[in-house]
Formats: structure tokens, C-alpha cells, sequence
């Protein structure tokens, strides 16, 4: 006996009419539910299938500034939230904006781009930018927090309305503990997990902490999270925008692509490309008056 898994495709949009776009899309079954308010623009549709909606999604996305999300219809709402820091909950990539106070942004941006594409080994291209940064005094460090590092648009709200609503939410990053606790109390994680800098009490020495917290770190990261709340990773959202954020992604319930790299965008059933991580809420069927602000 085959079983039928009902899936939902949630349309998310500032400027384009969801609701029209959602009564068109192909496979769809049954009436549009309309979620829309606040300036978003949000509809749902129970969808059969996935083979021609890929297609369709893939065309009218860009044009409308559409964001999406297939996901089945039962366990929406999770109850653990684990996401990474750079370019995902905040806007830029720490270690690049480090180096920066170095004078070797261009450098080092160029290797964590690569890196991020899946094109060098994470591991190796995160001692060899750190290297680069030897003799850098700590001072640097905060410097580089206070003046560069911001959250993005819907991070707070995001992670306040999964607290609110039971979940635990964790910040999970191939980057370092120095700005993941602070960015982690920003944003009003439970916890956080990173590499750590090596330092002599006046400057890096240029060196990672043993052993290196990368791309199967999180997908660890993810799976004991949740079997220590007696869940399974199907009960987990998982949010990131690099190679190294693939596993997690994959593995989780939902697992969200955030502006993220073609290759990681090209395997995810969800994505936030022009809206912001409140898109994240209304993938799990939040609506707009349950966002805390």
C-alpha cells in the first residue's frame, strides 16, 4: 500500500501578489489559503507533486521576488533551530572583515568565497586565511565586532518566536567563538559553537583550536541537539548559505537555503533569496500576528 505525503508550497513575497501566483502553480490541489498582512504577502497551497513545480519555481522566483518553501504538511513547526552565523544571520563573513584590519580583505575574501562555493576543502582554506592573519593584535577583534558585524533583517524575530514557541535555538559556525557568543546574544540564541582563534594574550598567533568545527561538525551539531531534546532531525530547521552548511541542511526536517551558493540553493526544497529570515516562520505556517518583534 503506497502512502501519500501531502505537501504544502508556501509562497513568500514583499511586492508580488502570492495568492494569484500560488491559484496558478502547477499540481496544485484545492483552494489558495491566503496568510498575507503587515506588507507580506504570503499564500499557501497543498501541492501534488514537485517535477513540474521545480520548473515553475525556478521561472517566476526571480521576476517576483518570490521566496519558497515545499514541506510536508504534517510537523511544520520545529522545535529546534540551528543556523549558521556568516552571511546567514548576520551580513557578513567575520574572518573576511577581520582581515580586513589587516589589509588583507581582497586576499582572504577571495579563499572564503571558494570555500563557500565547495571548491577547497573547508578545513584547509580556514587555516591558511587564518594564518594569513598572524601577529594581528586582539584588539582587532573587537574593533572588528563593534564596527562591522550586524545582524540581518528578521534574526531576532526569527529566534524569539521559535523561543516562544518552545523551540531551542543554536548558532552553529565554521567561523569563531569570539563573535558567535556575542552574535548569539544579539540575536538571542540559547546556544553557540565555532572554531576558536589562538592567540598569545596580545595578538593571533595564526593558528586554530583543535579539531576544526566544519561541514560534518554541524550535521554532529544538529543530531545531538536533538536527540538531547528526545527529537529526531526531522523536527529541526536548519539554515545556512555555504557548502559547508550542506549536511545540516539536508539532514534537517527544513532545511533553508539563505541567499545561498548555487550549489547548496540546487539542493534545498526552500529558499530565501529576496525577503528575510521571517521567510522562516512562515515556512513552518506562522502567521504574521504570532511574529515577535
Amino acid at each position: 500500500m503506497t502512502m501519500t505525503v501531502n505537501l504544502v508550497l508556501t509562497l513568500v513575497s514583499r511586492d508580488a501578489d502570492a495568492v494569484r501566483l500560488a491559484a496558478g502553480v502547477p499540481g496544485g490541489i484545492g483552494a489558495v489559503s491566503d496568510r498575507s498582512g503587515g506588507g507580506w504577502r504570503v499564500a499557501e497551497r497543498v501541492v501534488g507533486g514537485e517535477a513540474e513545480l521545480a520548473a515553475w519555481l525556478e521561472a517566476e522566483s526571480p521576476a517576483a521576488g518570490l521566496d519558497w518553501a515545499i514541506t510536508p504538511a504534517a510537523n511544520r513547526r520545529k522545535r529546534l533551530l540551528i543556523s549558521d552565523m556568516d552571511s546567514t544571520i548576520i551580513g557578513q563573513e567575520c574572518l573576511d572583515e577581520l582581515a580586513d584590519f589587516a589589509g588583507l580583505k581582497a586576499e582572504v575574501s577571495a579563499i572564503t568565497e571558494r570555500a563557500m562555493r565547495g571548491e577547497l576543502d573547508f578545513a584547509g582554506a580556514l587555516t591558511q586565511r587564518v594564518a594569513m592573519l598572524k601577529g594581528l593584535k586582539l584588539e582587532a577583534l573587537a574593533a572588528c565586532h563593534e564596527q562591522r558585524v550586524r545582524l540581518n533583517p528578521g534574526a531576532k524575530e526569527l529566534v524569539a518566536t521559535m523561543k516562544a514557541h518552545g523551540a531551542r535555538c543554536v548558532l552553529v559556525s565554521g567561523g569563531f567563538r569570539y563573535f558567535t557568543s556575542r552574535v548569539a546574544a544579539m540575536a538571542g540564541f540559547d546556544a553557540d559553537r565555532a572554531n576558536t582563534l589562538v592567540d598569545d594574550g596580545a595578538a593571533l598567533t595564526g593558528a586554530v583550536g583543535m579539531p576544526i568545527l566544519g561541514r560534518e561538525a554541524k550535521l554532529t551539531a544538529l543530531l545531538e541537539e536533538t536527540a538531547a531534546l528526545g527529537l529526531t532531525a526531522g523536527d529541526a530547521v536548519a539554515l545556512g548559505d555555504g557548502a559547508n552548511d550542506l549536511d545540516m541542511i539536508r539532514a534537517a526536517g527544513l532545511g533553508i537555503a539563505y541567499k545561498a551558493k548555487p550549489i547548496v540553493a540546487a539542493e534545498t526544497r526552500a529558499r530565501i533569496q529576496y525577503t528575510d529570515l521571517r521567510a522562516a516562520l512562515f515556512f513552518q505556517g506562522y502567521g504574521v500576528n504570532e511574529i515577535i518583534a
